[in-house]
């Protein structure tokens, strides 16, 4: 019986493409705490890498070393898993938008789930409780936008942030869905927007 349930497990991992992640729930059908074992002695045979606690993936090998899945790929996974919304937050959705160049040491997504802090390799993920009001929001493009703002502020959009922000408001497609929503945002920051449309 336990060396049918190794040859499933082992036989999806096997078979699934380089990149993906895994769960212990990835696995609804087996015994979670046989499975939690199972994944962590994989990992010692090199089957899989863990990524973070109760997190592994199929890396992608290089020549430089293996590569990981985007952080952004394995937050939405976890929200997946945990039937959450998530949207990137503070200086995360500043650098997301072009509007700060400084690359985040740590990730900030806020989510309508519970809060939690995961290390993916080495790099700090925060994913903090939010009102729903945050997620309401028709379009990725607005609540984004929403996000990094509040973490910039008024006094501190420039020429430069500006100009970048009708970069990211001229690319979006969803141009009838976005101004609906500009219209549900706080009174500077629809000011700032209109203009922009």
């Amino acid at each position: 019986m336990e060396y049918k349930v190794i040859q499933r497990i082992k036989r999806k991992i096997t078979r699934a493409k380089c990149g993906e992640v895994f769960f212990v729930s990835s696995f609804p059908n087996e015994n979670e705490e046989y499975v939690t074992k199972l994944l962590a002695q994989f990992e010692k045979e090199g089957l899989i890498t863990r990524i973070a606690k109760g997190i592994y993936c199929k890396p992608i090998m290089t020549r430089f070393g293996p590569l990981y899945p985007d952080v952004r790929k394995i937050v939405q996974l976890v929200a997946e898993r945990d039937h959450a919304q998530v949207l990137p937050s503070g200086a995360t959705a500043a650098n997301m938008l072009g509007l700060s160049e400084q690359v985040p040491m740590k990730f900030l997504f806020i989510t309508s789930g519970s809060s939690r802090v995961l290390k993916v390799n080495g790099r700090e993920i925060k994913l903090k409780r939010a009102v729903p009001h945050n997620f309401a929001y028709k379009t990725y493009l607005a609540a984004l936008v929403v996000q990094a703002l509040k973490d910039i502020g008024e006094r501190n959009m420039g020429e430069e942030e500006i100009s970048a922000l009708k970069i990211a408001i001229d690319r979006n497609e969803e141009k009838e869905a976005f101004k609906a929503d500009v219209q549900m945002m706080p009174a500077w920051m629809k000011k700032l927007i209109i203009p922009l449309l």
